[in-house]
């Protein structure tokens, strides 16, 4: 894939839709459930053509279990004397005020974000986000799968700290000004997606434990945002998923049970990766989601009488990774 030489990039050929300047954000997290908190943070502000501005970082005490520490490396001593979320908020929003919000799958840290800015009786000035998952795809770049590490190996972009905000927001930033240049020479259509904020917080006891967390508990009496109508699917429904072969675009997804991840999260991104979020199990249903297929909920009941495939939630996240493009 040729890419456009940026000397010969001249600003009067600049698609004019295109906006005028991100914030490329990454975040690091206690866990992935509505009731984690963001430990770090860094932001790489960008112009309209993907030049680096200026860079942010900083560590947050979350007032909880730091979670995963063998992944980010942050402990709770380390932690411990970083500001609270507050006291950075107004600086966050300084970088992200203005423009589009881009992350390696931005539908998780535009609502971790989101999240935060809920608790503190605020908003964060973001309106749109740009995913750099959808905008690979959108480019048709030949990656092995949709990790930063593939984004940036395809780019010549080294890693040097991975799980480390301002590393990962560096590396993302070098890897979407390219991307960002060939959409341009492509004249490619920007996967912009509109952020919501919150305008519900009610927040649940801190769960000082990382991996499975239900999410029932938090369904009856709060609400951490506004329920909406989701899109219709563009695309056809292929048929059922069939065991080790990816998904495809146009599949029905049904969830039962808790999950570990939010399950707005989960069907957010389903609907990022072009599949259709399927509210009941029907014949047409290509796979059901569930990490209790032997409980006798009404979706998994008629699951086993249809014989629609069944995985678990974790199998269902390395599966969205790579969902192959919609026939035609």
């Amino acid at each position: 894939m040729t890419m456009l030489d940026d000397r010969t990039t001249a600003a009067a050929t600049w698609p004019a839709a295109y906006p005028q300047g991100y914030a490329v954000v990454d975040v690091e997290t206690t866990g992935l459930a509505r009731d984690d908190r963001i430990i770090s943070a860094a932001v790489y502000r960008l112009d309209a053509q993907g030049n680096v501005e200026d860079h942010w970082y900083t560590l947050v005490n979350p007032e909880r279990d730091p979670g995963p520490v063998w992944i980010h490396g942050l402990t709770t001593d380390v932690l411990s004397g970083a500001p609270l979320f507050p006291d950075i908020a107004e600086e966050f929003a300084e970088r992200l005020d203005g423009r589009v919000l881009v992350a390696h799958n931005a539908i998780f840290d535009w609502q971790m974000i989101a999240r935060e800015y809920a608790r503190a009786k605020s908003a964060a000035p973001v309106r749109q986000r740009l995913c750099t998952i959808a905008l690979s795809k959108e480019l048709d770049l030949p990656l092995p799968n949709h990790k930063l590490e593939s984004l940036a190996a395809h780019f010549g972009v080294v890693q040097q700290r991975a799980h480390h905000a301002l590393d990962d927001a560096r590396v993302l930033a070098e890897a979407f000004r390219p991307s960002l240049h060939e959409a341009a020479r492509v004249g490619a259509r920007l996967p912009l997606l509109e952020c919501r904020p919150l305008t519900e917080w009610s927040d649940g006891p801190a769960t000082p434990r990382i991996g499975y967390q239900a999410t029932g508990s938090y369904g009856r009496g709060s609400s951490w945002r506004p329920a909406r109508k989701r899109p219709a699917c563009p695309h056809p429904n292929p048929g059922r998923y069939e065991a080790d072969k990816p998904l495809k675009q146009g599949m029905r997804v049904a969830f039962s049970g808790d999950t570990s991840i939010d399950r707005e999260l989960l069907e957010d991104r389903a609907i990022e990766a072009g599949l259709h979020v399927a509210t009941s199990v029907s014949r047409l249903t290509s796979l059901l989601v569930t990490n209790d297929p032997d409980s006798a909920t009404s979706k998994t009941v008629k699951a086993k009488s249809f014989g629609t495939p069944v995985v678990d939630e974790a199998a269902f996240t390395q599966l969205l990774r790579d969902v192959a493009p919609a026939d035609g």
